[in-house]
């Protein structure tokens, strides 16, 4: 294979120039790339090439067709796992199996549908509080109150406990790693962790905290080892088909730590970003009600009614369309290989964006509208299934997908009933894309009673 051939993409000024327009212009840089030059592009971030992937048919071929020849081990993954450990988003072969296949009964449908009660009565709670603000028209921070939401549900749902004192303290260290794992990312001169460095000082205090918050749990789980019949009781309680051995506090750590991490973080900025959407296209928000009139009443809804939330539905993968919280991933090429006929060189980094996907022309014309029927049944009927992957795709779709969508309906739903949310007129929202795509500075926001 002749592996002198590399596809087409900007011809660096010096040796970092990519990462300086990337920081510069932000995802919209990707997709002039992709514009630019086609569905497969060379380009450079820090000191790493990276083949850019666009089109379905060879996102297909790397996350499915021939997902066994890309992993993980790049060094994007490699960096997270500093904080993250070997859990299940960074882990890879067999050990990502086994501990698939651990989790999988957890997020089982039936499973689910029993969780419903506590994610309705966690966003009821939040009204209450919300209330109050509407009183005073008190000015708050849409992003902060999601992410303390989806905590919340996630600890008493996944693991039966209750965060709510824990909350603030969660949250800043999520948003200070999250920026430490950026810099160490993008940064050209990132120093590795055990060099005590001020930010490397910082990092360390953040996890800290985090392990402090994840081993009291675990601890406080081993001294009564019982069945509750949530995640951390699965993880807890199996034992190894062979060699009979339970996960030590360590792998236990790393689970629950990236289930804490990614399972409120995700769906906290895909409900940010919704309610930001809804403000902007009073069209779609007035239909949203039509259907929440006439599918509830008035009722808080429950998992029995979320068939019937179609457009609830819509509106949130439509969100999840035009700002995909995890908006790029990456895979490292085992053996050689070939897309679009540009040959990979064995441990060359393919990065797949759904920011850039889910603006391919070919499949989402006037990509930047918000239109929530594209994703009528018959649309996405029509549509390459990889034209969409904002929970990625293949054997590693995520595995809370459908618990994180019937969460985000039911949050929706009880409260678009009581409230519109209306932020304030002059800031600048801007999507910063770190590990995850969250508003730089969130999103400031009054309360309007929908009575």
């Amino acid at each position: 294979m002749n592996f002198s051939r590399v596809p087409p993409g900007p011809i660096p000024r010096f040796l970092f120039w990519d990462l300086g327009e990337f920081q510069s212009n932000g995802l919209p840089y990707l997709v002039e790339l992709r514009r630019r030059y086609g569905d497969i592009v060379r380009y450079r971030i820090s000191r790493w090439p990276i083949y850019l992937v666009s089109h379905p048919d060879d996102i297909q071929y790397v996350l499915k067709d021939n997902m066994r020849n890309f992993g993980k081990d790049t060094f994007i993954y490699r960096e997270m796992g500093v904080g993250l450990g070997n859990g299940l988003l960074t882990s890879d072969g067999d050990f990502w199996h086994r501990q698939r296949r651990l989790a999988a009964p957890a997020f089982h449908q039936k499973r689910i549908e029993a969780l419903g009660g506590m994610m309705t009565s966690a966003t009821i709670d939040m009204l209450q509080t919300w209330d109050g603000y509407a009183a005073r028209k008190q000015v708050f921070d849409i992003a902060a109150e999601m992410s303390v939401l989806t905590l919340r549900i996630v600890g008493q749902t996944l693991f039966r406990i209750d965060l709510t004192s824990d909350t603030d303290e969660i949250g800043m260290a999520v948003t200070s790693s999250m920026e430490r794992m950026t810099h160490r990312l993008t940064s050209p001169l990132a120093l590795p962790l055990r060099i005590p460095t001020p930010g490397n000082l910082r990092f360390r205090k953040v996890l800290q905290t985090l392990d402090r918050v994840v081993f009291d749990i675990i601890a406080e789980r081993r001294r009564v080892p019982e069945d509750r019949g949530d995640l951390l009781s699965m993880f807890m309680l199996t034992e190894d088909e062979d060699t009979g051995e339970r996960m030590t506090d360590k792998q236990l750590r790393d689970e629950v730590l990236t289930m804490l991490l990614a399972g409120h973080e995700t769906s906290a900025n895909v409900l940010t970003w919704t309610w930001y959407l809804l403000s902007r296209h009073p069209d779609v928000e007035a239909k949203l009600a039509a259907e929440l009139r006439e599918v509830l009443d008035g009722r808080m809804p429950a998992m029995h009614d979320l068939p019937r939330l179609t457009y609830a539905e819509m509106v949130l993968r439509e969100s999840m369309r035009i700002y995909p919280v995890v908006y790029s991933f990456h895979r490292n090429a085992i053996a050689e290989d070939e897309i679009r006929g540009d040959p990979i060189a064995p441990g060359q980094v393919v990065a797949i964006s759904p920011y850039v996907v889910h603006r391919h022309p070919e499949f989402w014309p006037d990509a930047e509208q918000f239109d929530p029927e594209r994703f009528t049944p018959d649309r996405v009927a029509e549509r390459h299934p990889f034209a969409y992957i904002p929970f990625a795709a293949g054997p590693r779709l995520c595995i809370g997908n459908r618990f994180a969508l019937a969460e985000m309906q039911l949050i929706l739903a009880t409260v678009a009933q009581r409230y519109r949310l209306r932020p304030v007129a002059g800031q600048n929202v801007i999507p910063q894309a770190q590990v995850t795509l969250r508003p730089k500075h969130g999103i400031r926001a009054t309360l309007e009673d929908v009575s």
